[in-house]
């Protein structure tokens, strides 16, 4: 019954989003954005000799590491996560503060020569943190609260979305160009606002110690489902935008193939050589490198396939046994070397490419405070109007809405795929890490501003199956 009662929420769901969706595309297709404006051809530096590419690649790479954990440390004695301060630390490494202040040293730091290859070290970084999203996933957690993560999940994805597709119809004639569909920029726009940080959630219940609570259950539940339809929803829309007139259909074609050789194929293997892991006690060496080949290689296909090599990382790190010895053995090797030293690198790229500056005058500043609203609203509305829904009290639904507004790093990846695929200027782009930075610093403190009931309340509650 209760299998039941979830997949008709999420066909009902499904089916007013995807309606509202094409009367917003319709009306959408009338618009008309300005004409690119004409690029003057560039002058490139000179690429350095190899050993002093080397030299500078090396000299950026100790700068943002240690930026990156002053100003992480920095965040974290103000109860904030320290995955914000790594944000903000890039940002403020890129032209929107060092390059305004000192110029010269921002050149020196970050000459045009290397960006290539902290480009290659983000997007490896990036891959490697996806599987690690995708190994961190409790798809137990999934099953036992299978109605109500739906439920919420759900509506915190369909909310902003369609919020999200509604304001494409202001923006895209203000920020986009004839040279992209209204259809790619609205959808773009739609998963822009509809993701949840998966991981930085799971960081602020831990810090507040509401992890093993009802609604810290709760939240990591609805934070996961969100975080597979979202990245579904962003593979379609890259693979949307990729395609050439024709090749749609052979993508979405492979695509299919692809995703159920991962669930037909690889989740059994995985889950054999998980036991053969778990029956020595111990991962061995041999077992880790199968499974990160067979990361990389699943990278590499949905990259050939055209929905970006994200995809096939993340669906690779959700196949291997959440609660085995295999995947605490992966986390144990992976995460510090990732956390420490690359997604740095991937913050500060992410940084060098954000340009405030590029908001001019109060019109600039209203439409991102509007993205702001918008995004706030759809999240925390959605999420808020289904948790009451299904049985929360208007604490535990204020508090879903918070945690489920959180974007983090997982924003800022999507981001850059559609700044990779021109789907969105640079402008539009500045607006949309801000928004990103605001609702993520928002969640704690509006955590700590709610009732003082909260976590107390919410601790009395433990966590039963539904």
């Amino acid at each position: 019954m209760r299998k039941t009662q979830a997949a008709l929420i999420y066909a009902a769901m499904f089916t007013a989003s995807t309606g509202a969706f094409f009367l917003i595309r319709s009306y959408g297709q009338t618009l008309a954005a300005p004409q690119e404006p004409l690029s003057v051809n560039a002058i490139h530096p000179p690429a350095p000799p190899a050993d002093a590419a080397l030299a500078q690649v090396l000299l950026a790479l100790v700068v943002v590491i240690v930026v990156a954990r002053v100003f992480g440390a920095v965040l974290q004695r103000i109860a904030q996560p320290r995955v914000i301060g790594e944000m903000i630390a890039g940002i403020l490494l890129g032209p929107s503060l060092l390059g305004r202040l000192a110029p010269g040293i921002s050149a020196q730091l970050f000459p045009p020569a290397i960006l290539p290859f902290l480009s290659v070290i983000a997007q490896i970084g990036v891959i490697l943190y996806m599987f690690l999203v995708g190994v961190g996933l409790d798809t137990k957690q999934l099953r036992e609260r299978l109605a109500i993560s739906i439920a919420i999940s759900q509506a915190s994805i369909a909310a902003p979305f369609l919020l999200g597709s509604a304001l494409a119809l202001w923006l895209y004639p203000l920020l986009s160009t004839r040279s992209v569909l209204f259809s790619e920029f609205a959808l773009f726009l739609g998963v822009s606002m509809s993701v949840t940080a998966f991981p930085v959630l799971a960081r602020i219940l831990t810090d507040r110690q509401m992890q093993h609570t009802r609604i810290g259950t709760i939240a990591m539940a609805c934070a996961a489902a969100a975080d597979v339809t979202a990245w579904c929803l962003l593979a379609f829309v890259v693979s949307f935008a990729r395609a050439q007139p024709g090749q749609a259909l052979l993508t979405a074609v492979l695509t299919a193939g692809f995703i159920a050789a991962i669930f037909f194929v690889a989740q059994p293997g995985f889950g054999w050589l998980a036991r053969r892991q778990t029956q020595k006690g111990q991962a061995a060496t041999d077992a880790i490198v199968i499974v990160c080949a067979a990361l990389l290689l699943a990278a590499l296909a949905t990259e050939r396939i055209g929905i970006h090599a994200l995809f096939g990382a993340f669906l690779i790190g959700m196949v291997v046994p959440h609660d085995s010895v295999l995947a605490s053995d992966i986390r144990a090797k992976l995460e510090d070397a990732v956390a420490l030293s690359l997604l740095p690198v991937f913050f500060v790229f992410t940084g060098l490419r954000t340009e405030i500056g590029l908001m001019h005058g109060v019109r600039g500043w209203l439409i991102c405070i509007a993205i702001i609203g918008v995004a706030s609203a759809g999240k925390f509305g959605g999420s808020f109007l289904a948790a009451l829904a299904t049985g929360s009290d208007w604490r535990e639904a204020a508090s879903l809405g918070a945690l489920m507004n959180t974007r983090g790093l997982m924003e800022l990846i999507v981001l850059n795929v559609g700044l990779d695929l021109g789907v969105i200027s640079p402008t539009l782009f500045a607006m949309l890490v801000l928004m990103a930075v605001v609702t993520t610093v928002a969640t704690t403190p509006i955590l700590q501003a709610g009732p003082s009931r909260i976590k107390g309340s919410l601790s009395e509650h433990p966590v039963t199956p539904d």
